[in-house]
């Protein structure tokens, strides 16, 4: 192993207090849709920490597994997996029960052109899971993308603003979050609703796409000029201890970083790192996408990796020619359009 591949290992391991949590939390771990971006070293996370803690819990990994060898790898890690597609409602209807259900499945990229698919996923689904898991608690993933752009002086919104979505995109997610309300309701099931952005992984995120703009001089667009971010392992780590705070009515919880950060200083800062002289184009327009997660750095503390941090690693990844994933965030998109 690298320096850096060391390095992120360490950084990868559980927290002492994900660790506590874990050893609170009753029962199996169900993850929807683990064969996303985050749901690989969220189960991988999840199952460490089961095992530090010294107790005896599954974990259960959930996907259609599209990418190949994706399966294959969370299996090596002790996590369980089935194939399984969520819109089929017998296969829905035959998967295990457990008390703890992390819910990740949903569809973003490419919603433009098939939104009667983007509803479907991000808005009925979430009412078939909630029918299904009636007798599980509910930590389900939502977006930022729900709330209405705001200054970049404000601090971004907290959890009390009324959501107002640009674009079908962040309307259906906002769907998705109804839903989950109406039915944690309903039934009585302790619900988390996760609004995150932008989580950042050394193969992909805001930090990479503009680190790799810096390297290749391509300019940088700063039409949307501020951003918040959170590292992914903090971000999964939230994700899991948040099984713990699920209530009715569903819990609202903001996930990103404190900071709200200068793509304009951000690129500099690459720059400082690659000996590149960033380009840019467009003028810094006074509103934007930004949240404050305050409410969940009271409940959890502050993130434990830095943003200086996530500079330097991602610097090192793309000179050492770390594998990433053409995943783009599209975080300068500003009509909602994915």
């Amino acid at each position: 192993m690298t320096e850096l591949d060391v390095l992120e290992q360490e950084l990868l391991k559980p927290s002492d207090a994900l660790v506590a949590d874990m050893a609170k939390i009753e029962g199996d771990i169900i993850i929807l849709g683990v064969g996303g971006k985050m749901g690989p070293s969220m189960a991988k996370l999840a199952r460490k920490a089961i095992d530090m803690a010294g107790i005896d819990k599954r974990v259960i990994g959930i996907s259609r597994f599209s990418e190949a060898g994706t399966r294959e790898e969370l299996e090596v890690e002790g996590i369980e997996t089935i194939s399984a597609d969520l819109l089929d409602e017998d296969q829905l209807a035959s998967l295990p029960d457990a008390p703890n259900i992390l819910y990740l499945a949903g569809t973003k990229f490419g919603t433009t052109g098939k939104e009667p698919f983007t509803w479907a996923m991000n808005s009925y689904l979430p009412g078939r899971v909630a029918e299904r898991y009636k007798n599980s608690r509910i930590v389900a993933f939502s977006t930022g993308n729900v709330y209405p752009f705001v200054s970049i002086n404000s601090g971004g919104l907290s959890e009390e603003v009324t959501p107002a979505p640009v674009g079908e995109y962040g309307q259906s997610c906002l769907g998705r979050e109804r839903v989950f309300q109406y039915f944690s309701e309903r039934y009585q099931i302790p619900t988390l609703i996760y609004r995150l952005n932008y989580a950042i992984d050394l193969r992909y995120g805001v930090m990479l796409e503009i680190a790799k703009s810096v390297m290749a001089d391509k300019p940088i667009d700063l039409t949307t000029g501020n951003v918040n971010v959170i590292w992914q392992g903090d971000a999964n780590e939230i994700a899991i201890r948040s099984l713990l705070h699920c209530d009715v009515p569903a819990n609202i919880l903001n996930v990103t970083g404190p900071e709200t950060l200068s793509v304009k200083w951000l690129a500099e800062q690459f720059g400082l790192l690659l000996d590149k002289k960033p380009q840019f184009v467009n003028e810094i327009q006074p509103i934007a996408l930004l949240n404050n997660a305050s409410k969940a750095h009271k409940l959890f503390g502050y993130p434990r990796v830095t943003v200086r941090q996530m500079i330097e690693m991602t610097v090192a990844w793309l000179q050492a020619g770390g594998k990433t994933i053409n995943k783009p965030t599209h975080f300068q998109e500003r009509k909602g359009q994915f």
